[in-house]
């Protein structure tokens, strides 16, 4: 693998099983790798389906100079300043809200409407709340979903038996929006073209940064076009057959933190 260092002015590393590491932590050792990085003047950006606040919470120490692409890619900010971000049209989060209803008769599942200022749900029992809470650090409970004043970026089923079986009943949507299963409980809506590559392409635009310029990290099917937007593309150890096929190289799993030591090695 060769890679100048002085090239590497990017890199976009999805968190849950690919920087975070099996305890679900951010290893102590990236935060004097983020040094190193704001030294050399190569931008970071963690890119997950998780909100913005939840992001930024993680790295709070770093958030006022770090590039978040935040739902999926559905909401970038890059040093406080937003980059890019992408609403749901009102009428169709309604009508997605009363399928969900009707289907939540047969299926055990919670929804979050993720939205530009917080994340809001109405199933208040503790076991979905946990699963919630874990994603969103701004987190409303609401009476009613429907009745929501807020941009929604994205909405967000959490299936206590199978994501991909809840996706499969809302498939015909794909027609006209993407529907994402980003992890074994969760599926993730949002408009057509929302992805975590189109985030890093508009990114890489407003920093003035090409792919060959452009690292990536990832695991899992909401990962798969990031790999697309980056000549330096790392499927984790533990990545799903789908994103290890898309990646140009493999990074050690996110339990050796496989993230941190293949930076370290582009850097030299």
């Amino acid at each position: 693998m060769t890679f100048p260092a002085a090239d590497l002015r990017l890199i976009a590393v999805d968190m849950d099983g690919t920087l975070l590491d099996g305890e679900g932590r951010i290893p102590d050792t990236l935060w004097p790798l983020l040094e190193r990085l704001r030294e050399r003047g190569i931008h970071f950006a963690p890119a997950s389906g998780r909100q913005l606040a939840t992001l930024q919470e993680a790295f709070s120490a770093h958030r006022d100079e770090l590039v978040f692409i935040a739902e999926n890619g559905a909401h970038v900010v890059s040093a406080g300043v937003e980059v890019s971000s992408d609403a749901l049209d009102p009428v169709f989060v309604a009508s997605l809200l009363d399928r969900l209803r009707a289907l939540a008769a047969e299926r055990d599942f919670g929804v979050v409407l993720c939205g530009k200022r917080s994340a809001y749900i109405e199933r208040p029992d503790e076991a979905f709340r946990a699963e919630a809470d874990r994603y969103y650090a701004k987190l409303e409970l609401v009476e009613d979903l429907a009745a929501v004043d807020d941009q929604i970026v994205k909405i967000a089923v959490y299936d206590f038996v199978e994501a991909a079986d809840l996706a499969a009943r809302i498939d015909d949507l794909r027609e006209t929006h993407q529907v994402v299963v980003s992890g074994h409980h969760w599926t993730d809506v949002m408009n057509q073209g929302v992805n975590k590559g189109v985030a890093l392409g508009r990114l890489q635009e407003s920093l003035g940064v090409t792919a060959a310029h452009t690292a990536v990290f990832g695991d899992y099917l909401n990962d798969l076009e990031m790999m697309d937007a980056a000549d330096m593309s790392f499927a984790m150890a533990n990545a799903h057959p789908d994103v290890a096929a898309r990646a140009r190289h493999r990074a050690p799993a996110n339990t050796e933190h496989g993230v941190i030591t293949t930076i370290e090695r582009l850097l030299g």
